[in-house]
């Protein structure tokens, strides 16, 4: 039988523990680039393999630094989320930079994009075997 894994952010909801507290200063300096905006857009609702990324991994590396993005492994396949800052203050920051990604023609662009790719990973170079983004239940 294969062994589940679970991320830090959901093991540490399901026992109760608090999320890492991220300083509001943090939270602004990771939305003020357009590069890991557009990232947040792609992960939010979902979770997306990192081979999806490959381009831009330094942004991705800032944003599981700052805690707003977390990371889980599955074989060789590491797949990214937005965790849910556990600050009401930050988390409605947040909210209200995904809600803003709705009227953004650059950030629907990137999502249509990502979902091509989903069901035709052949028209980009997306390694063999990628897994699609997976919807993810509480995080908008």
């Amino acid at each position: 039988m294969r062994a589940a894994h679970i991320c830090q952010c959901v093991y540490n909801m399901l026992m109760g523990r608090p999320a890492k507290p991220v300083p509001l200063s943090n939270i602004f300096a990771a939305l003020a680039d357009t590069t890991r905006l557009r990232l947040l857009n792609l992960m939010a609702g979902r979770e997306v393999c990192v081979c999806y990324f490959v381009e831009i991994l330094r942004h991705l590396a800032y944003l599981r630094r700052t805690g707003l993005v977390i990371a889980r492994r599955e074989g060789k396949w590491m797949h990214y989320r937005i965790c849910p800052p556990a600050d009401p203050a930050v988390a409605s920051i947040l909210k209200a930079a995904l809600d803003s990604f709705r009227n953004d023609k650059q950030m629907q662009a990137d999502l249509a994009k990502l979902d091509r790719a989903c069901c035709t990973p052949d028209r980009l170079v997306v390694p063999e075997g990628a897994p699609r983004p997976a919807i993810v239940a509480g995080v908008q």
